[in-house]
């Protein structure tokens, strides 16, 4: 029978003895290699140094000259009850980033404390970020107990002091245990030098946590890596690629993909050199193909139809926590990456800055500095697809990215805007009922030579009538080139799709009601006519950012491109094509056929 494994963190400020304990809990259980401890013992003497149970992790160079932990150490352990990987992760505050990547693969977590220096900045740094990173099982060790004589007054201190603060992080029912790492007291041996402690050792306590949900009980969920297309000797498979984060799928299962809603079934399961495989479950990176070909691309989710979808949107409320060089600031494009997904983004909103050390907030900031944590709106160019923290975890997760660095992290907590949540719903509603059709969309893309696009037309209304000239001569060139496409005008959108909104009393008491409308029901045509392998040309007045990010949420594809007809840009939006002279049309309907394979909208269909 297979015994049981879990993943459990060693963290804390720097100097507070994690590596120690770890070291200890080792040896005292007979865990080391043989001879490992002997070598040790001899190097510290030939170096003159003396022996230190960190050294048995600390495996560095470095980390042992300097007596700090620098990268996050991983050692195998067993008890009598499980299978350990304990990770023993940095303390010092310049390499957070790695104590953060060690916890964010733990179920369980020690947070160590020297019982002599108390309390220290980092200290609750730690337990504030792994409270972020959704670990619940904690228990602080009171380390360095020799070093106070083993007050219980101290060590009682301590722990009231630090309940205190976990509970304000909504870490609650957190266990203590007084211990010397150094001289072996309640790490694996009960302490004879602390009569007065009845509770559990480090050891007992490990056994006490309780084993996370397996992943593969959890919704599938499998960020898309690539498509593989094949041609050679006859063979037209298009494979998609990933690993799988959480949940198990199954030759035959109907799988959607987010934020497209695009649908399918599993037709097979590929593996290289192996038998045939029919099921794959968390952890495996693998690859499918589908009875349906569709057109798919890196940073899909891939989600079962029968179980809990995710969220979609562009518009996210995050927790997060800053490592940059420079502050996190408004009016700078991020890259945020979750998942295989890489989009650009901005700090639309910061709603409060933490201060790690004392949970004291500021609010109306404009930066987040490097090291602190905070409550944030992000913006993105496009739409997504995610998991709220309190629903999985694993994938609501994130990094930010500032030029070619990972400069913070964080989790996603709510999505930012209402009016993105209820259309979100609507969104994957839609297209779990969607009905396709036998002509798949890769059978129209081949054939027309394109990937269809929605191109918003738009402008100041002073500039309706150049922006209406200047949508239809790309409707003809796009037809010239041979292209599928079509343009869809302001009349022929107000006496026909909108033609019932002037009637309705409901909306009429309220004007953006109206536009809100005007804007659904643009979406949704779009949605049908880029199923229907089109170019699909609208043109609206004076489009905003909020606006253009409603119409790609209802989409449910970053397949949109905005040109903006006129000098000035009057609204929020940022363009992909600014056309600041529209009475120069023969030059720019020149420049259409390589703006469209800019976009990767024309030429070779893989």
């Amino acid at each position: 029978m297979q015994r049981e494994q879990m993943n459990i963190v060693f963290t804390g400020h720097v100097d507070h003895g994690k590596s120690t304990v770890v070291g200890r809990l080792l040896a005292d259980t007979g865990s080391l290699p043989e001879g490992k401890l002997d070598q040790i013992r001899r190097e510290c003497e030939r170096n003159s140094k003396p022996f230190e149970y960190a050294f048995l992790l600390d495996a560095l160079k470095d980390e042992q000259s300097q007596g700090i932990t620098i990268d996050a150490a991983r050692v195998f352990f067993k008890s009598s009850a499980r299978d350990y990987i304990i990770i023993d992760a940095p303390g010092h505050i310049e390499f957070l980033k790695n104590m953060i990547t060690g916890a964010a693969r733990a179920e369980c977590a020690f947070l160590v404390i020297d019982a002599e220096e108390g309390i220290q900045e980092n200290s609750r740094r730690h337990g504030y970020l792994l409270s972020m990173l959704g670990i619940r099982q904690v228990c602080v060790v009171v380390n360095k107990m020799d070093l106070v004589d083993y007050s219980q007054q101290v060590y009682n201190r301590i722990v009231r002091r630090f309940t205190r603060f976990l509970k304000s992080i909504n870490l609650n029912d957190v266990e203590f245990v007084p211990v010397s790492g150094r001289e072996g007291d309640n790490v694996f041996h009960r302490s004879s030098s602390m009569s007065w402690w009845k509770g559990a050792t480090v050891l007992e306590r490990l056994d006490c946590f309780r084993k996370a949900e397996p992943l593969d009980r959890m919704p599938m969920r499998m960020p898309v890596t690539d498509i593989y297309k094949f041609t050679n000797y006859g063979d037209s498979r298009r494979i998609i690629a990933g690993t799988l984060e959480t949940g198990t799928f199954r030759q035959g299962d109907e799988v959607i993909f987010y934020p497209s809603g695009k649908k399918s079934r599993i037709k097979a399961i590929e593996s290289f050199n192996t038998d045939t495989v029919t099921e794959v479950k968390a952890g495996r990176a693998t690859g499918f193909t589908m009875d349906e070909q569709i057109y798919l691309s890196r940073g899909a989710l891939a989600c079962r139809v029968d179980q809990m979808p995710p969220k979609v949107g562009n518009q996210l409320q995050v927790s997060l926590f800053w490592l940059g060089r420079e502050p996190l600031v408004q009016g700078k494009e991020y890259f945020l990456k979750t998942g295989t997904t890489k989009v650009r983004c901005q700090l639309s909103e910061i709603n409060k800055v933490i201060d790690a050390s004392s949970l004291d907030s500021e609010v109306r900031r404009e930066s987040v500095e490097r090291h602190e944590v905070a409550d944030c709106s992000l913006a993105l160019q496009k739409t997504i697809a995610f998991d709220l923290v309190m629903d999985l975890p694993q994938t609501s997760r994130f990094v930010l990215v500032d030029e070619y660095e990972i400069a913070g992290g964080g989790i996603i907590r709510d999505v930012d805007d209402h009016r993105q949540h209820e259309f979100g719903e609507k969104l994957i509603r839609r297209q779990l009922e969607w009905e396709n059709g036998i002509v798949t969309e890769l059978d129209r893309m081949e054939q027309y030579g394109q990937r269809p696009a929605l191109i918003l037309v738009t402008g100041h209304e002073d500039q309706a009538e150049a922006a209406k000239i200047f949508a239809e001569g790309l409707e003809k060139k796009l037809f010239s080139l041979k292209k599928n496409v079509y343009y869809l005008g302001y009349r022929s959108l107000k006496y026909g799709l909108d033609a019932d909104l002037k009637n309705d009393p409901l909306l009429q008491k309220r004007r953006m009601a109206v536009r809100e409308e005007h804007i659904r029901r643009i979406s949704e045509i779009s949605h049908i006519m880029i199923d229907a392998g089109m170019f699909f040309i609208v043109k609206i007045d004076g489009l905003d950012y909020e606006e253009r990010d409603l119409i790609q949420l209802l989409l449910g594809t970053s397949r949109m491109k905005t040109i903006w007809v006129g000098k000035d840009i009057t609204t929020d939006i940022v363009p992909d094509w600014h056309i600041r002279r529209p009475e120069n049309m023969d030059e720019h309907m020149a420049k259409v056929d390589s703006i469209m394979e800019e976009w990767e909208l024309m030429g070779d269909i893989s």
